[in-house]
């Protein structure tokens, strides 16, 4: 294998660790803003804005593992 192959390689196992670790995350985050909610339905706006921001955060650090993954596979 020459290092083009082996840098796509790796550029597929990185971005495949970042959406399995992106989905991991914000599963658990509106897995944990259901539950919040259904223990107190009164703050479901505040519950709601704060789960909306997170999954933002996580999408983008997500987005931004994928653009290093591609620049890293593109550069050799």
């Amino acid at each position: 294998m020459n290092a083009v192959a082996l840098a796509w390689l790796a550029a597929g196992f990185g971005a495949s660790l970042t959406v399995f670790g992106a989905g991991m995350g914000i599963g658990r985050l509106a897995a944990s803003a259901m539950e919040g909610i259904a223990r107190q339905p009164s703050a479901v706006g505040d519950i709601r804005g704060s789960m909306l921001v997170a999954a933002a955060l996580i999408e983008g650090v997500a987005f931004l593992s994928l653009v290093v993954c591609l620049l890293l596979a593109l550069k050799t």
